[in-house]
């Protein structure tokens, strides 16, 4: 007996009882109103449905978790740009009374597009933490782990 006719078999073997499991019971005669019954044999003449597809049960995850989807990508474009080597702070707007309110312009210096962020704004991979007077602070959300980074105005040039 050859590999090939010994799964058939097996297959076979498997299969017989989950098609005998599968089949619906009829309802007992007595309990059968005569509107069914007389519709019951008028179906008789038609030959049984034989080529029914099983119904196949699917198990279905999701995650709901903190952090990254496990089952994302990692080099997904839109995930991995701007990175911060690319990001230049160009001008910060401070509100000293309401910080949330403040708004950061950033630079990218490979394709000159131009950022406007707030505190809780995301680019990225990055996660605006906090706006300061001459600074951005960041969060970079990189394989799971977390790390702060910050972005700073260039010196201010004094002009005698």
């Amino acid at each position: 007996m050859s590999a090939r006719s010994a799964v058939l078999l097996a297959a076979l073997v498997a299969v017989g009882p989950l098609a005998a499991q599968a089949k619906p019971k009829p309802a007992p005669k007595a309990a059968v109103p005569r509107a069914a019954a007389d519709s019951a044999r008028a179906d008789s003449t038609k030959a049984p449905d034989s080529t029914a597809a099983p119904v196949l049960v699917r198990e279905v995850f999701s995650y709901e978790g903190g952090g990254r989807d496990p089952f994302l990508s990692l080099l997904k474009s839109g995930d991995i740009r701007p990175l911060l080597s690319d990001l230049k702070l160009v001008g910060v707007y401070y509100d000293g009374r309401l910080t949330a309110r403040s708004v950061a312009v950033l630079r990218d210096v490979t394709n000159a597009r131009i950022y406007r962020v707030k505190p809780g704004d995301i680019i990225g991979r990055l996660k605006v933490t906090t706006i300061r007077p001459r600074e951005i602070v960041f969060t970079v959300q990189e394989f799971g782990f977390e790390r702060q980074e910050s972005l700073q105005l260039a010196k201010q040039e004094v002009t005698p």
